[in-house]
Order: C-alpha cells, then sequence, then structure tokens
C-alpha cells in the first residue's frame, strides 16, 4: 500500500518545499499538495527530484471556493474563469508532472438549479479530462459532505457515479475520500459498491473530527479490506489534521493496517 502526505494538511510546522523532504524521512512514499502553485513549478520540480518522492495529485484552482465562495466548476458563469484555471494547472503540471489532477466541483450558486449546475460541471469535467489526456493525466473528482462544506453539489457516491456517467470520458475518474463518506455514514465498501472500479484514488482522515488514525471511530482495517476486495491497487492519502505536531500523529503510520 503506497502511503502519501498530503502536504497541504501535515507538516505545516515547515515551509512547503520542506515538508517534502520532512515527509520522506518520515516514511511516506509520495506527496499530494492541494493548491501548490504559490511554490515556483521548478522549484517544486527540483525538490522532488532531490527527495525522490512522486508527487501523486493536485488540485485545479478553484477561485473562492475554500474563502466559502461558491468555486468556478459547476459556476455558469464561471466558464472562463475555469478554462483560465484549468490553463494554469496545464502549465504547472507540465513541469511538475503530477500521476493526477483532482477538480473540486463547487457550491450550487445561488439561482442556479441543480441540473444547470452539473451540465456545466460535467462540461468542464470533459475539457479538463480532453486536456490532461495529452498529457496522460487521469482528471478526478470527489464528493465531500455538506455538513464541512455546506452546498457542495456532490455528496454522496450516487452524485458522483452519475456525473461521471454524464461526463462519459475516459480519462475521467473518482477520487473517493473515505472521511467525507464517513460524515455520512457511509462506509468504504458501500461507496466502493457505486463507485467501483472508477476510483482512482483514495484519501482518509479519522472519524469523528478529521484527525489521524486512532484519534476517532473509523475501521481503517475494513478500509483496507475493501479497497482490496474491489481490486483497488493505487495510493491512498493522508489527509488530516494532526491532534499535535505531524510527527506526534505519525504512530499508525507503522501499525497495522497500513503496513
Amino acid at each position: 500500500m503506497e502511503i502519501v502526505a498530503n502536504l497541504s494538511m501535515l507538516f505545516t510546522e515547515l515551509p512547503m518545499l520542506e515538508r517534502i523532504r520532512a515527509a520522506a524521512a518520515a516514511g511516506f512514499n509520495a506527496v499530494e499538495i492541494q493548491f501548490p502553485y504559490e511554490v515556483p513549478a521548478l522549484q517544486l520540480k527540483e525538490e522532488l527530484q532531490r527527495c525522490a518522492m512522486p508527487l501523486v495529485l493536485i488540485n485545479l484552482p478553484a477561485g473562492d471556493l475554500m474563502q466559502g465562495g461558491d468555486g468556478l466548476a459547476c459556476h455558469p458563469k464561471r466558464r472562463q474563469q475555469f478554462s483560465n484555471a484549468l490553463d494554469e494547472a496545464m502549465s504547472y503540471a507540465l513541469m511538475v508532472r503530477p500521476r493526477m489532477v483532482n477538480v473540486l466541483a463547487g457550491r450550487l450558486p445561488a439561482k442556479v438549479s441543480r441540473g444547470r449546475a452539473l451540465a456545466t460541471l460535467a462540461a468542464n469535467l470533459r475539457d479538463a479530462a480532453q486536456a490532461f489526456d495529452r498529457l496522460q493525466i487521469p482528471v478526478l473528482c470527489e464528493a465531500i459532505n455538506p455538513i464541512d462544506m455546506p452546498g457542495f453539489l456532490i455528496n454522496t457516491p450516487q452524485h458522483l457515479q452519475e456525473l461521471l456517467a454524464e461526463v462519459q470520458h475516459p480519462n475521467c475518474f473518482a477520487q473517493l475520500d473515505v472521511y467525507h463518506m464517513a460524515r455520512q455514514g457511509i462506509s468504504t465498501a458501500q461507496a466502493l459498491a457505486v463507485l467501483g472500479k472508477s476510483v482512482a484514488h483514495v484519501q482518509f482522515a479519522d472519524y469523528p473530527g478529521r484527525g489521524e488514525p486512532g484519534t476517532g471511530t473509523l475501521d481503517f482495517a475494513a478500509m483496507r479490506k475493501a479497497l482490496e476486495q474491489y481490486g483497488y491497487s493505487g495510493a491512498v492519502a493522508a489527509e488530516y489534521r494532526p491532534s499535535s505536531s505531524t510527527l506526534a500523529s505519525l504512530t499508525w503510520l507503522k501499525q497495522p493496517p497500513f503496513v
């Protein structure tokens, strides 16, 4: 099992570039970064190479989403902004070469029907999947729970599977966040029963609390068993908020079911 450190949430005691070496020293196999764009792409590429750490995932720029806004991908009036974000992500990816790129759906805009927002999201995902296909980089989309992110358009495995069916592009896949499922009472096995082979990447944190494994009640052995039963052989990324320092939170990394 390839264990990935999400450097947007782990090792935040350090500047971004220093987090890569810290993750390698701690025993992680690879890294991902939600929004790396403030770091010059060449600097990131060189540090990844120095540390021999693969970059598994980055997100497309998401506009004002993380500040409480609607984001870009499902907003009918922000198609040009999404296109600009796609161009920025492609330019960055050409240098740093992530294995995958994730598109955050965004919140349902006011006075926009769910159907219109979904059609906009599907069209934008289709454009992104086609563009990144030329770089042989898969494009992902994920379901996020509406408790932590009210108004988010894609919440459940069913929402995500219906979206992928609408996109209908062979370079568009699902990202499964185990924490966001648990927040809605959905187990990994239940999510995989819907999403199946469309899952290309997995993220995790414990529930409740979104801390490291062991701080909540999530059954990570059951998570691993479900992933293995569905033939998932990709990476699993630690995307949690450490309860203390990052290093102090890593006891799980050397214990079953992660080893």
